[in-house]
């Protein structure tokens, strides 16, 4: 029997190499001088996230990759929170960390149950163990144990978060980590040791404290603090929500959703969602404002929210017309070029803004236009005796990805504008160190409506993903804090309907396609939620974009 096994490095350009076997991932990786441009984090192994202590015994496919890349990223991240968890429960055994979102390029984290600030020195206190524990590089070792007995771990730490959730997944083994004496629970792959971790911050923020972790695009600097104190309101106002309704965790959710509870949550958190719309339409209103401007990433809601605007503002005898601001696309061969000598239709100068403001300012000072039209077929702007003409009762409500950027409104009257921020914000966590990512969600969502309403296969869109995230970077969230008011679609319920819809979809991905890797993750994400009928969720409801059963027309 050979005592050696073959390894393909895609790194390398899908080299064949061998090992004996029980070689680790890391020592491959430094035997082959692999030069990656950050530090690696973790590889994939026949397209499956693994470790870098994982030993390989039979023939593999292996690609590493580093803190630069969204999978390094999520291990570094999701190491650094056990690591600073781990402090917590050492400095302050009757505390526990609680990580809530993301938030100018960080997490903000708080003690779970603490309503008060908490001190500047105790944050001091917590960041220097943090640091002394990286310094120290102690091994983090994963265990694959009985459920039971992963149940009875959690239980003696006190983490009854983490027991709801590995107690719904119903398997027979449980793979956990652990740092000396502290076991944790996560989803993503996490470093072999805590001296990978060389840089973190952690500063006062708000009542809590704010993680600052290296930049996704400049994984060797740490991120750049970019107040968000919009954006932290409305996370912090649905955070409090589901306190309130005693849902902060999956695991919480999963208890009542066989019961009249899950009738209730549903019905609140779409009434929540109308009052939010009618309070906005109020707003418009009361402050005669002539022009909404609404911008979001993508899938995030933005179409549905807009007409359920609209039917709020008619209720006030208002007249909404809507503008698409695809149609002041420039004619095809003057559209900017991207990096790759591609068009880039995403980019503002797409538009042409002079033609646009032109037309904003002569329907504000109560001119008739005749507003061009795009023909997408020959990719030419088009008149063919589109005129419009505001008056005394009209809105116009704009919806587009630059709707929020101040060079498309550049000399146009502010008074008259009304800029509304529309994304998935979610406050929901699977337990109190696995938040769940915003990205995720909307991911899930266009998945879906991809695959329902476009004929585009999992396998299309995931490969899309990364280059849609790059166009949201750059044209919409460093505009979302000019919003006069941030609108979150996410409901509290969602994650339990999109599995049902998601799972089968994202099953059909290719497993020898680059693609898998992201499709088997979101598999593993989905494991947690008990999928539920939508039959009660409303025809109007922001979900419906992407399932389903509208009665709007898309």
């Amino acid at each position: 029997m050979s005592k050696t096994v073959k390894i393909i490095c895609k790194n390398l350009n899908n080299r064949e190499f061998e090992f004996p076997k029980g070689t680790t991932l890391k020592e491959i990786y430094d035997s082959l001088n692999i030069n990656l441009p950050y530090k690696v984090m973790l590889a994939y192994v026949n397209r499956k996230a693994e470790s870098l202590d994982f030993q390989v015994f039979r023939p593999k496919i292996i690609e590493f990759h580093d803190v630069g890349s969204p999978a390094g990223y999520r291990s570094y991240v999701r190491t650094l929170i056990l690591v600073l968890a781990k402090a917590i429960r050492e400095l302050y055994p009757d505390d526990s960390l609680r990580v809530e979102h993301p938030i100018s390029h960080g997490y903000y984290c708080n003690i779970n149950g603490r309503d008060d600030k908490i001190p500047a020195d105790k944050i001091a206190i917590i960041k220097e163990r943090v640091r002394q524990i990286i310094k120290a590089d102690i091994p983090i070792h994963s265990h694959e144990v009985p459920r039971a007995e992963a149940i009875k771990i959690f239980e003696h730490q006190g983490d009854m978060d983490t027991v709801y959730l590995i107690d719904r997944l119903g398997k027979p083994f449980i793979t956990y980590y652990s740092l000396e004496h502290y076991s944790d629970y996560y989803l993503s792959v996490l470093a072999p040791s805590t001296g990978y971790l060389d840089m973190f911050d952690l500063v006062d923020y708000g009542n809590g404290m704010l993680l600052r972790v290296p930049d996704r695009n400049k994984p060797d600097h740490i991120a750049e603090f970019e107040p968000q104190p919009k954006l932290f309101k409305i996370f912090d106002e649905f955070a409090r929500w589901n306190t309130l309704l005693g849902i902060e965790n999956t695991g919480d959710f999963n208890r009542v959703s066989n019961s009249e509870i899950l009738t209730d949550l549903i019905k609140v958190a779409e009434a929540l969602h109308e009052k939010k719309i009618a309070q906005i339409a109020d707003k418009v209103v009361d402050n005669n404002k002539k022009i909404v401007l609404i911008s979001g990433p993508s899938s995030s809601g933005k179409t549905t929210f807009s007409k359920r605007l609209t039917i709020q503002l008619m209720t006030s005898g208002i007249k909404p017309i809507t503008l698409s601001m695809d149609n002041y696309f420039v004619n095809r061969e003057d559209t900017p070029l991207d990096e790759y000598g591609k068009y880039d239709f995403e980019s503002l100068y797409a538009l042409d803004l002079e033609l646009f403001k032109k037309q904003l300012n002569q329907l504000l000072n109560g001119e008739t236009v005749e507003i061009p039209i795009f023909d997408f077929e020959t990719g030419t702007r088009q008149y063919r005796g589109d005129y419009l003409k505001l008056n005394g009762k009209s809105i116009l409500i704009i919806e587009g990805i630059h709707a929020l950027n101040p060079e498309i409104t550049k000399g146009v009257d502010p008074t008259k504008l009304y800029k509304v921020y529309v994304s998935a914000l979610t406050t929901i966590s699977l337990d109190n160190h696995n938040w769940i990512s915003t990205t995720d969600n909307r991911l899930l969502r266009r998945i879906i409506r991809d695959a329902k309403f476009r004929s585009y296969s999992a396998q299309h869109t995931i490969s899309m993903w990364q280059s849609v995230r790059r166009g949201e970077d750059k044209w919409i969230f460093p505009f979302q804090e000019e919003a006069d008011v941030m609108f979150n679609s996410s409901l509290i319920f969602e994650f339990d309907v999109l599995a049902k819809h998601a799972v089968p979809v994202l099953e059909t991905v290719p497993q020898d396609s680059d693609e898998y890797a992201e499709a088997h993750r979101l598999l593993r994400f989905l494991q947690y939620f008990k999928p539920i009928n939508e039959v009660g969720i409303p025809f109007t409801s922001l979900l419906r974009e992407f399932l389903g059963g509208s009665n709007f027309k898309y």
